[in-house]
């Protein structure tokens, strides 16, 4: 588990956020999309392909 900070209405905020495939270690500063929101302040997520 670690932490992403999500632009949201006009600021920034921080959520909780968990691999989208729960064996993956995704290194910090790695570009990520939000695959999926679980109130009230986790995500899971995916790396970027950019």
């Amino acid at each position: 588990m670690g932490e992403v900070m999500v632009p949201i209405r006009g600021g920034v905020e921080a959520f909780y956020a968990h691999p989208s495939i729960p064996e993956e270690e995704i290194p910090p500063g790695t570009i990520i999309v939000v695959v999926e929101y679980s109130p009230p302040r986790t995500v899971y997520v995916a790396r970027a392909i950019v």
